[in-house]
């Protein structure tokens, strides 16, 4: 592909490897999980790992966009191509999600957390298996999973804080 430079082509097969079901983010929310001594916030990261993943295929599944790589026989796929539809792309979903969350609990690491989840979404592009606007999609869609439960999380937060009426 005329996007693609020899010497970028490892450093863009490893933010995809990394960015597959959300390992990175995992990892990343374990070690802050562990240093902070705050088990929910992995649990946070975790779901909208979930979340992101499971909403994603669904509407993989019912949207059916077919892949570059099935669009083009060439240039081939630096990395295995899923057989599932294009849009959204689930790493980019994932990674804005999980991204989004740890932003909320780490402000001043949000700059390198977006960074790395763009680093990762568009590296989906640059591998061969995702159009632009897949990515662009799964990044939006990905900030509003996160939104969305992070919204959900704290109306049950408060709920629990509610005092009873006996």
């Amino acid at each position: 592909m005329h996007h693609r430079t020899s010497w970028l082509d490892p450093v863009f097969e490893g933010l995809s490897w990394i960015g597959g079901q959300g390992f990175v983010w995992l990892a990343i929310a374990a070690v802050l999980a562990l240093l902070w001594r705050r088990p929910w916030l992995f649990f946070e990261v975790a779901l909208a790992d979930l979340a992101g993943q499971l909403i994603s295929l669904g509407l993989k599944q019912g949207i059916g966009r077919e892949r570059p790589n099935v669009a083009y026989a060439e240039p081939k796929p630096l990395v295995h191509a899923p057989h599932d539809g294009s849009f959204p792309s689930g790493h980019a979903t994932v990674s804005f999600a999980c991204a989004t969350v740890l932003s909320l609990y780490v402000p001043r690491a949000a700059p390198a957390f977006f960074v790395l989840a763009a680093a990762i979404a568009w590296s989906r592009v640059y591998v061969g298996v995702h159009w632009p606007l897949d990515v662009l999609g799964g990044a939006v869609l990905g900030v509003l999973v996160a939104t969305a439960l992070l919204t959900l999380l704290e109306a049950l937060r408060r709920s629990r804080r509610a005092p009873t009426a006996d």
